[in-house]
């Protein structure tokens, strides 16, 4: 069995963390741009990855501050699932992955940086996008900005989901 080290992800999980879930305030600010969120459901949300593995690295997650995946209810999941389809599909379409990462880390000891507010992430990947700097450079290469990444998901949302952000300035 071969490990995948990520050293450089400690650096994250040990940060002190801020009083408030910003999975709970993001979306109560009403600035879907400036927070990077891409979609609003009845139930969830998909927001970019501040700190991604890669482009387009996505998370859903539920409006409601949960943490165990037991604790959603049949809506919420509904719709986190609902959204991961379409998160591929977009993914696809506007960046071109070949394939998808999904998961989520349950705890803390499991590698969440946010370990009491549950999500979903989507990382898509390409052929030969694993390189040596992660590990030797203690550097991640993601070669577009965030706000560029976004306009170009943003571009490939459906309309109905678009008429679904709130204020779209900066």
């Amino acid at each position: 069995m071969e490990r995948l080290w990520a050293p450089w992800r400690i650096a994250y999980i040990e940060r002190p963390s801020d009083e408030q879930c910003i999975f709970c305030t993001k979306p109560r600010e009403g600035r879907d741009r400036k927070n990077l969120i891409l979609m609003r459901g009845r139930h969830v949300f998909v927001i970019l990855n501040a700190y991604p593995y890669t482009n387009g690295h996505l998370m859903i997650t539920p409006y409601r501050h949960v943490a165990d995946p037991r604790e959603v209810n049949d809506e919420e999941y509904a719709e986190i699932f609902s959204y991961l389809r379409l998160c591929i599909s977009i993914l696809k379409d506007a960046l071109k992955a070949d394939g998808f990462n999904i998961g989520m880390n349950i705890g803390k000891v499991a590698g969440a940086g946010i370990a009491d507010h549950l999500h979903m992430h989507i990382v898509p990947r390409w052929n030969g996008d694993t390189n040596f700097m992660p590990v030797v450079g203690d550097t991640r290469i993601i070669p577009e900005y965030l706000e560029r990444t976004y306009e170009r998901l943003l571009l490939d949302l459906p309309e109905e989901e678009k008429a679904k952000l709130v204020n779209q300035s900066l």
